[in-house]
């Protein structure tokens, strides 16, 4: 048994609103906390209509006012966007509204298409290329001041915020495991990296005042629904969504089609199916035999599922149905 968790994107759909899309991540969060889940991270994304999340600290802070044990957090925060004080503050503040909480999930790519992450006002090569020097400088932001710094995060100083690296690649798992990080793989779109990143990160790992031994979180889309048919059929918004992102094509989250015939061409139909390969797409009974084989391959410490559902009640029930399944360790409510 695992802890399960959610990763949520805000998604707008279409028909709804921002204002919607927001008061939907609410109810998203409770039902989360009522059925046991670990977590409940946000994504930073920008310039993209089906996702509400860009101000990513400010959506965390609106999910913690709903709920009352769950923990919430980032997964992630962009950090090559921001200096490593802003985020300090933002992160120390929240750590002060909902105390023991709170995640830092930082990821290093700019969460959206290179013109809007130029308009966000940092130098992205700069950014990236320091990644860890800031990670190391918002390690130190958070924790205890030491005599004469000079720089000081306020909020932020003495909250020990954790600091988890998220990654769809190699170089995060070597980062995460040189820092003694807990880490976690965006497998639900960048699968092909998924089994060498988790094996040089515990190959690699070096034990650190945070971390003692490796902890793997792998990411999976997940739609369940009461028939096979139906959850394919839910699922289908999400495929539309990869589909209208490799044509740069950028809509409201889709409503679901009875088909996707019609939609793709057989070139993009193989490769979002590629992308989206460990999905857990069903009946309860098809997603737990698929979570099994992809928890045995993986030996993951942690499940966060991101629930693409367009209509909020059938991701509602979604969300009840994976916390049906016997290998989630629930937490207490």
């Amino acid at each position: 048994m695992i802890p399960f968790s959610i990763l949520d994107l805000s998604l707008v759909g279409e028909g709804y609103s921002v204002s919607e899309a927001l008061a939907q991540s609410a109810r998203l969060a409770v039902k989360a906390e009522e059925q046991g889940y670990r977590r409940v991270w946000l994504a930073e994304h920008h310039g993209m209509p089906g996702i509400a999340s860009a101000a990513t600290a400010i959506v965390i802070g609106h999910i913690g006012a709903a709920t009352s044990k769950i923990r919430i957090g980032s997964g992630g925060v962009m950090l090559p966007n921001h200096s490593p004080l802003v985020i300090a503050e933002q992160f120390g503040t929240l750590e002060a509204l909902f105390p023991g909480r709170v995640d830092l999930g930082l990821g290093r790519a700019p969460g959206t298409d290179m013109r809007t992450a130029g308009a966000l006002r940092r130098n992205l090569d700069a950014g990236a290329e320091s990644f860890p020097h800031d990670i190391l400088e918002l390690q130190r932001l958070l924790g205890a001041p030491e005599p004469n710094q000079g720089l000081l995060a306020v909020p932020g100083m003495n909250t020990n915020v954790p600091i988890w690296l998220l990654g769809s690649s190699t170089y995060s798992a070597h980062l995460a495991a040189a820092l003694g990080l807990p880490y976690a793989f965006a497998s639900h779109f960048a699968p092909d990296m998924l089994m060498d990143a988790i094996a040089i990160y515990r190959e690699r790992f070096q034990p650190s005042a945070t971390l003692d031994k490796p902890h793997v979180t792998v990411g999976v889309m997940g739609v369940a629904a009461e028939t096979d048919e139906e959850a394919e059929r839910l699922f289908t918004s999400s495929q539309q969504q990869f589909v209208n992102l490799r044509k740069n094509i950028r809509n409201a989250f889709p409503a679901p089609l009875d088909s996707m015939e019609g939609f793709w061409t057989p070139m993009e139909k193989m490769s979002v199916e590629h992308t989206l390969r460990y999905a857990a797409v069903g009946s309860v009974a098809t997603v737990e035999a698929k979570l099994r084989e992809f928890l045995e391959e993986t030996q993951a410490d942690e499940l966060i599922i991101s629930m693409p559902v367009h209509d909020i009640e059938a991701r509602l029930r979604s969300v009840e149905m994976f916390a049906s399944l016997p290998m989630m360790e629930k937490q207490a409510a």
